[in-house]
């Protein structure tokens, strides 16, 4: 098994509650920034189809450049690849923490769904 990578941000706070319980649960992991080393489109490609998720739960819906393009009213006229190539332009507006294991892929903080996958 690969070890576990994080995509966060530094100031986030729902990404600060992850790490600590990953680090409380004794859970490797790599912390990736993704404001400075988002995942490209391929990768997002990829882990839409792990993930088995609505391509818009990979959006940070609450984040200023989602509310600043008015994506909550544009993205249903948007193609797929517009909204990935969307996504992998800007690593702020994807929803964070995006938790990404061997075969698994979880966007957001929810505590019981990542000890269910974590603790497996």
């Amino acid at each position: 098994m690969s070890i576990i990578k994080v995509y966060c941000y530094s100031k986030c706070t729902t990404c600060k509650k992850a790490l600590k319980w990953l680090e409380e649960n004794g859970i490797a992991h790599e912390v990736i920034d993704i404001k400075t080393e988002h995942p490209d489109e391929e990768k997002l490609r990829k882990y839409h189809a792990m993930s088995g998720l609505p391509l818009k739960r990979f959006f940070n819906t609450s984040g200023i450049p989602y509310r600043e393009m008015g994506l909550s009213s544009k993205l249903q006229a948007m193609s797929e690849d517009e909204q990935f190539a969307l996504l992998a332009a800007d690593g702020m507006l994807v929803k964070r923490p995006l938790l990404v294991g061997d075969d698994y892929v979880l966007t957001g903080f929810k505590e019981d769904e990542w000890a269910q996958k974590l603790k497996a």
